[in-house]
C-alpha cells in the first residue's frame, strides 16, 4: 500500500475504528484508480502520488452517498492536474 490507513484517518481527522473497513477499501481503490489512470505504478517515496490517493480517498469518504469511483466536481480539476503530471513529469517505477 502506498498510504496507510492510519495516516489516512489522521488526514481524514476520524478517530473510530468503526469505518476502518471503508476507508481501507477506499485506499485500494484509489491506487487501483490511480495505476489505471496513469498505466504506472507509484510506490511511498512518490510524494504526489501519495497525496493523490489521499485526496482521492477524502473525496470519495466526504461524499459517500455518490458512486464509487466518481470523483466530485469541485475536485475534478485537482484530480485531472495531478494525474497529468504523474501520468507525464514521472518515470514508470518498476517493481
Amino acid at each position: 500500500m502506498m498510504i496507510t490507513l492510519e495516516e489516512t484517518k489522521k488526514y481524514l481527522r476520524v478517530d473510530y475504528a468503526e469505518e476502518d473497513a471503508l476507508i481501507e477499501s477506499l485506499i485500494n481503490a484509489a491506487e487501483i484508480y490511480l495505476k489505471n489512470a496513469t498505466g504506472q505504478t507509484f510506490d511511498s517515496t512518490n510524494d504526489l502520488a501519495r497525496l493523490f490517493c489521499l485526496t482521492l480517498v477524502t473525496d470519495w469518504y466526504e461524499n459517500r452517498e455518490l458512486t464509487v469511483g466518481r470523483v466530485g466536481e469541485e475536485m475534478r480539476p485537482v484530480i485531472d492536474s495531478m494525474l497529468a503530471q504523474l501520468t507525464y513529469c514521472y518515470p514508470e517505477v518498476v517493481e
